[in-house]
């Protein structure tokens, strides 16, 4: 695919692919403006090579959660190396970003907190699937698993998320 074709493409997909990342960095908007950033690096440089075997979309997601994965790993690391220097003592959290506070609406809170219960498999592909309307089987590659193991985590995924909405 030529240069001009995959930035047209990746201009097509910038606002469902910014969220997925923040889907995949659990709402944080810097965090998920870094992975888009390094997401595109990587296409654009040659390091994440779409090959046609799938949808462009669909590639595109599974570099957008691979970019996510690495930085959430590295920043474990960073965090247990300063645990470690420190001597353990414990970081104080940063301030809350004025967005997640005006997000706060009521059933939006119910929802978010009902989606963090849910395991991480099956809240990214309830995700993928109703936010970013990939089928089942397009979200199944994106995660990198079987459709059938998909299937079912979609199933029970939305299953024990309509348990928890209707408990609060």
């Amino acid at each position: 695919m030529s240069r001009a074709r995959l930035e047209t493409e990746l201009a097509e997909l910038h606002s469902a692919g910014f969220g997925w990342a923040l889907g995949c960095c659990n709402g944080n908007r810097g965090e998920a403006e870094e992975v888009m950033q390094v997401a595109y690096l990587k296409v654009l440089d040659g390091r994440a090579r779409f090959d046609g075997g799938s949808l462009f979309k669909t590639w595109l997601f599974a570099v957008i959660r691979r970019t996510a994965a690495e930085r959430r790993r590295r920043r474990w690391l960073r965090a247990f190396a300063m645990e470690r220097w420190l001597g353990g003592r414990a970081e104080r959290d940063p301030a809350r970003d004025p967005e997640q506070l005006a997000c706060a609406s009521e059933s939006a809170r119910r929802l978010r907190a009902s989606l963090r219960i849910l395991p991480a498999r099956q809240r990214e592909l309830l995700h993928l699937v109703f936010y970013q309307d990939l089928s089942v089987e397009e979200a199944a590659k994106v995660v990198g698993i079987s459709v059938g193991t998909a299937r079912t985590h979609y199933h029970r995924g939305k299953t024990r998320l309509r348990e928890l909405m209707g408990e609060r």
